[in-house]
């Protein structure tokens, strides 16, 4: 649906959605390569590096995990945001 919806109304967001069931169907790496070349227009946007954040850590990417999560909180727009990707970011110290 989310491919339909991409090519009716291509927005970043909508393939940044499309990456998130993408990771769940085809796994980390592909919703990463299909997020990857938004940075530059969701760079101020925190649920694209929550999105990043949480591919890298399936990877195994545990600091360029912690950084898109920073970089996220950075971005949150209320306190309630950053404390849930902070949690986020919480976990993967713990399993690091």
């Amino acid at each position: 649906m989310y491919a339909a919806l991409e090519r009716m109304q291509p927005s970043p967001l909508v393939t940044l959605n499309r990456a998130v069931a993408t990771a769940k169907l085809h796994g980390p790496e592909a919703a990463l390569s299909m997020i990857t070349p938004l940075e530059e227009r969701l760079s101020g946007y925190y649920y694209y590096f929550g999105a990043r954040g949480a591919f890298l850590a399936q990877l195994g990417r545990l600091a360029e995990a912690r950084a898109a999560f920073d970089r996220a909180i950075a971005l949150a727009d209320t306190p309630a945001q950053a404390a849930h990707i902070r949690r986020h970011l919480d976990g993967l110290m713990r399993t690091a």
